[in-house]
C-alpha cells in the first residue's frame, strides 16, 4: 500500500475505534486486570481470498503497541475454513477492545478480494482486465481499492478528478442543448487537462459509431448485448480501448469477455461483496 494508502487506512482505524468505543470498553474494564495477558488466532471460517491483515496488526496497534501481531498468511492467499490467519499476542484487554474493529476491516475487505477473485478466476486465459467502479463506501474507498487489488482486479479511476469519463447524463445535458457526441468530445478536449484520459460511455452501436468518428479512444459500453459489443469490438480494434459495464455476474462475465473487450467494470465487488466470516479465537495462557 502506497504512503497515502496507509494515511489514509490510520485515519480510519482512528475513526472507527472511536465510533466502537475500544477506548473505554466498560465491559473488558470490569472484568479483564490491566496485567492479564492472552493470545488471540484469527481464523477463517469459509472459504476465501485474505485481505486486510495489515489493517488489523495496525488497529491493535493504535491502542497497544506492546500487542505483537503475527500475519501467517500473505495478502491475495486463498484460506480453507479452519485456517489460521494471524495471531494477537500481549495485554488481553487492548486485544479485545480492539477486536471488533480488526475483524470489521478484515471481513470487509476479504470479502471483496473473494468476490473479486471468483471473477477474475471465471475469466482466466482470456486477455480482459476486471475493473472496480466508483460505487464504494464513503471513506473506504482506498481500502477497498487496495482489496479489489489483493483479489487480482484492477483499479478504474478514483475520483472524478483523475479522468473524464463522459457519462449518460452528461450527454442528455449536452444533448438538451443541442450537441452532438463529436462537439462534446471536442468541449472536453479544450476543457481538460492534456494527457487526462478520456472515456466516453455508449449504449448503442449507432452512439458507439459516432463517438470512434469523433476520434474517442475509450468506450464503456453500457448493458449492450453480447452481439452488440461484438459488433463494437470488430469496428473499435486498434482504434479504441472497450470497457463493458452493467449486468455482470459470476455466471454471465465470461461471455462478456469472449466478446473481445478490454475490460470490465463491476460495481457489486465492492458495494455489495458478502463479508468473509472470520473470527478471532481467545487462548490464555
Amino acid at each position: 500500500m502506497s504512503e497515502l494508502d496507509l494515511a489514509a487506512m490510520r485515519r480510519l482505524i482512528d475513526v472507527a475505534l472511536d465510533e466502537d468505543g475500544a477506548r473505554d470498553d466498560i465491559t473488558t474494564k470490569a472484568l479483564v486486570p490491566g496485567d492479564q495477558e492472552g493470545r488471540g488466532a484469527f481464523l477463517a471460517k469459509a472459504p476465501g481470498v485474505v485481505c486486510g491483515l495489515p489493517i488489523a496488526a495496525a488497529a491493535f496497534a493504535a491502542l497497544d503497541t506492546s500487542v505483537r501481531f503475527e500475519v501467517l498468511v500473505g495478502e491475495g492467499a486463498l484460506v480453507a475454513p479452519g485456517d489460521e490467519l494471524a495471531r494477537a499476542r500481549g495485554l488481553l484487554a487492548p486485544i479485545l477492545n480492539a477486536e471488533r474493529v480488526a475483524l470489521n476491516f478484515v471481513q470487509r475487505l476479504s470479502g471483496i478480494a473473494t468476490a473479486t477473485r471468483a471473477l477474475v478466476d471465471a475469466v482466466s486465459g482470456l486477455p480482459v482486465a476486471i475493473l472496480d467502479t466508483r460505487k464504494t463506501i464513503p471513506g473506504l474507498r482506498s481500502l477497498e481499492r487496495y482489496a479489489v487489488l489483493c483479489g487480482g482486479g484492477e483499479n478504474h479511476r478514483y475520483n472524478l478528478s483523475d479522468a473524464v469519463l463522459i457519462k449518460d447524463n452528461h450527454l442528455a445535458a449536452a444533448r438538451a442543448r443541442g450537441l452532438s457526441i463529436a462537439q462534446v468530445l471536442d468541449s472536453v478536449r479544450r476543457g481538460s487537462p492534456p494527457g487526462l484520459k478520456m472515456e466516453i460511455e455508449v449504449t448503442s452501436t449507432q452512439e458507439a459509431q459516432e463517438a470512434l468518428d469523433a476520434g474517442a479512444t475509450s468506450l464503456l459500453l453500457d448493458n449492450m448485448s453480447l452481439e452488440e459489443m461484438r459488433c463494437v469490438v470488430a469496428v473499435a480494434r486498434g482504434r479504441a480501448t472497450l470497457e463493458a459495464s452493467g449486468n455482470v455476474t459470476a455466471e454471465t462475465i465470461r461471455a462478456i469477455a469472449e466478446t473481445g473487450v478490454d475490460c470490465i467494470s463491476v460495481g457489486w465487488i465492492t458495494h455489495s461483496a458478502p463479508a468473509l466470516d472470520v473470527s478471532l479465537e481467545i487462548d490464555l495462557p
